[in-house]
């Protein structure tokens, strides 16, 4: 029976639909008592003052600390492996608490009391008095000679990085055209439908306990014992079901206070859930970037040497740093033959929420500006972007000159045909007229590659442990965190195929607790499926393996002549059936001499990884008088290896391209000018994507086989959100001939730009 590649329901499904999954907020610790956060009410400055005598003698408050209460040392919050040389460590700038104030909301001093009621008026009397300093909302401000350090000694730079390969200059030389391009992105933030929530108390051994929504328990813990400075053996991370991250819950946010303030209480079960208010501007954003490209190109279209400079804003605090825009300058050289290449790149602070991970990490930006950088020399070299794009894709056999990692699959030239071909590009391009008139359609496209993983950059490690029970189903134990993307489903399908069971025979652990699962670094990078699922894989041939064995013992056949096939112990070729496998469980199980149970425990090393590629084909209408972008037609194609599951691949599809399509029209966080205060930190006045704004989304797959995956498989869970907003911005460029250079193309950016283009004068003008 095969499994990998089955539309399996999702091992989930029953229980979330039901309303039986256990969220954070459905578990509770008798005599809980609840915290909340008292957050600066400026975006830079210090505090001269602060005065908590009032909270603390509000009936029902336990405890009031402040930045003078915590520990003084600082610890990182970016979900990455640990790496043991401390020159590749993650930045450490944060304190539990902090007076000195580096963004609207920053963390000053915490409540703890009976009730949540209780903790929020106290709140409301501690008094505090600030030093205000003019606030750095923009990297280029953050940048200027004489800015104020936001981080003493930083310059306001937490990192620079560059690298050349061939000679650019030289190139630049040779080339017929040289073409420049600027692009920006903005600020956005995940919306997850869970807020960011922990609880903690301490057990009779003294040991932390922390229960939370973390697509990385194993890391947390880590980060929890780092911030308070305890062995991280003392802490257990215990992760429940989870409301969906998309890498905002790869950043360890509120989980070290809730420790630290549980042994404030004397081991109390203490309750921190940040409000969705606090989630916008406390938790963690995504990176607006702005880039500069120069592209050497001859007449023909070929692509001779390429530059990219960038610079990130990465908000008050390190949290993930410079790796997204490190990801950034890898991400730009891996899907056109661009010869010679040079990129420079710059991350820094600002007085403006911390960004981090978010899905796609990186690839998004810089593909909004790469791809829409290729449809400008597209257009001026009077060439079909697809055609275009063809004509300079890498091959099958390309070795990254950095990483040393080669492209065993890459189907995007078939995923560019079937994009064309769905759309019905050239139909359509043949049939159009000169854009005219107040609603004008358009076509566009854009390209992608994303990397399975992030090896050779971080450690990919992966654990899984599998029991058989007595009756010849398994119990799957993996260390990677199910997150709502559906690997607790794929990996038990995986286990199924390998060991030769129906897939209802797996049982497999949904909540991760690091006192008892294996060790994993998480969910995030689009790596689970592959990563951990090499794991999985390990361990189910070594149950296969141990149950023929078994069978051997037990018919004098030899092994090697035994095959498992749907929970039977069959001859092979042939496949007559020879033993239940529920006979050979009981057996390994009660054997009066030899009886050992048949189990696998292994952890796996993962030094592969694999480009996945694709591309967004889109039809738009554009409503010149009012800015409204339409989308007509869509389609999402993908080269993800071998589909494990194509019913969850398109769920993912669904999601993906439904984020990236508001963070092309609509999303952007918005800040007050001259204090730095949020404006826009809610779902009203946020404009996420609803129903009544999605559109049909079609789309479709290029199944290749990647030899270093567990099936052949490679990314999906990010990639689908990383090329609608370049092919929404092409395409608005082939309905009005304007370029769009920055996010979001909202109607009130859409309208200007087509007014300064003379596109809204009097009846009859352009």
């Amino acid at each position: 029976m095969n499994h990998v590649g089955d539309r399996a329901q999702r091992v989930d499904a029953v229980v979330k639909v039901c309303g039986q999954a256990k969220y954070v907020d459905d578990l509770m610790e008798r005599d809980m008592l609840y915290a909340k956060v008292f957050r600066s009410t400026i975006a830079h400055g210090w505090v001269k003052r602060i005065d908590t005598k009032k909270a603390k003698a509000l009936p029902g408050v336990e405890a009031v600390v402040t930045f003078e209460d915590v520990p003084q040392h600082t610890f990182p919050t970016a979900g990455h492996p640990y790496h043991i040389d401390p020159k590749h460590q993650d930045v450490a700038d944060r304190n539990l608490l902090t007076r000195s104030v580096r963004l609207w909301g920053d963390e000053i001093a915490a409540v703890i009391a009976r009730d949540e009621l209780t903790a929020q008026k106290a709140l409301r009397l501690i008094e505090v008095e600030y030093e205000e300093y003019p606030p750095l909302l923009r990297a280029e401000d953050a940048l200027k000679e004489g800015a104020r350090e936001i981080h003493k000694g930083t310059k306001n730079i937490i990192k620079k990085s560059e690298y050349q390969l061939g000679d650019p200059e030289k190139a630049f030389q040779e080339a017929d055209i040289i073409f420049e391009d600027e692009f920006r992105t903005s600020m956005v933030q995940h919306c997850a439908m869970e807020n960011h929530s922990a609880y903690a108390y301490m057990d009779s051994r003294g040991r932390i306990v922390v229960c939370s929504s973390t697509q990385i328990p194993h890391i947390c813990r880590r980060i929890v014992g780092q911030a308070l400075g305890i062995p991280w053996g003392r802490v257990r991370v215990i992760k429940p079901y989870l409301g969906g991250g998309f890498g905002s819950k790869q950043d360890v946010v509120v989980e070290p206070l809730a420790a630290f303030l549980t042994t404030v209480v004397h081991g109390r079960p203490v309750k921190l859930e940040l409000s969705r208010e606090e989630t916008f501007i406390a938790s963690r954003v995504r990176h607006p970037v702005h880039f500069r490209f120069k592209t050497g190109v001859k007449k023909d279209g070929t692509l001779v040497g390429a530059e990219m400079r960038l610079i990130s804003q990465n908000g008050g605090y390190a949290s993930h740093g410079h790796s997204i825009a490190g990801k950034c300058t890898t991400t730009f050289r891996q899907i056109y033959q661009q010869h010679a290449v040079k990129c420079a790149a710059t991350t820094v602070y600002t007085n403006t929420p911390a960004a981090g991970a978010m899905r796609g990490y990186g690839a998004p930006q810089v593909i909004f500006g790469l791809e829409s950088h290729m449809e400008n020399i597209a257009r001026e070299l009077a060439m079909d972007p697809v055609e275009f794009r063809l004509k300079n894709l890498h091959q099958v056999g390309y070795a990254d000159p950095l990483t040393g990692l080669v492209t065993y699959t890459n189907g995007l030239a078939e995923c560019m045909a079937k994009g064309k071909e769905l759309i019905r590009w050239d139909d359509k391009k043949a049939s159009r007229e000169k854009p005219a008139g107040l609603k004008r359609r358009g076509l566009g496209m854009a390209c992608f590659s994303y990397g399975t993983g992030t090896y050779p950059v971080s450690l990919e490690i992966a654990g899984a442990r599998i029991v058989m029970n007595q009756d010849g189903s398994v119990q799957l134990q993996v260390g990677a965190a199910e997150i709502g993307q559906g690997s607790d489903t794929v990996l038990s399908q995986m286990a199924a195929e390998t060991i030769g069971i129906p897939l209802e025979m797996v049982h497999i652990v949904s909540e991760q607790d690091t006192d008892i699962s294996p060790f994993d670094t998480g969910a995030y990078a689009s790596r689970q499926t592959y990563v951990s699922g090499l794991a999985v894989r390990k361990a189910a041939e070594e149950v296969k393996a141990k149950v023929l064995n078994w069978a051997q013992r037990m018919t004098d056949l030899p092994a090697e002549d035994l095959d498992l096939v749907d929970a039977w112990v069959v001859k092979k070729p042939g496949g007559e059936k020879v033993l239940p496998l529920a006979r050979v469980a009981l057996e390994s199980y009660y054997h009066p001499v030899d009886a050992a149970p048949i189990t696998a425990d292994v952890s796996n090393n993962a030094r592969v990884n694999a480009l996945a590629y694709g591309c967004t084909f889109v039809e738009v209408e554009v409503d010149m008088a009012i800015g409204k972008v339409e989308i007509l037609e869509l389609y999402n194609i993908h080269d993800s290896g071998k589909l494990i599951n194509p019913q969850l691949a398109e769920g993912q599809v669904h999601g993906g391209v439904s984020m990236g399509l508001g963070y092309a029209l609509f999303e952007q966080l918005l800040f007050d000018e001259k204090t730095g205060k949020p404006l826009n930190n809610n779902l009203l006045d946020y404009k996420l994507m609803t129903v009544l704004d999605t559109p049909e989304m079609g789309m479709g797959f290029v199944e290749t086989y990647e030899p270093t995956g567990p099936y052949g498989n490679k990314a999906l869970g990010e990639p689908p959100t990383v090329s609608p907003a370049p092919a929404v911005r092409n395409a608005i460029l082939d309905a009005t001939g304007v370029k769009i250079d920055e996010l979001p193309m909202s109607p009130q950016r859409l309208f200007e730009k087509f007014k300064e283009a003379g596109l809204l004068g009097e009846p009859g003008s352009k």
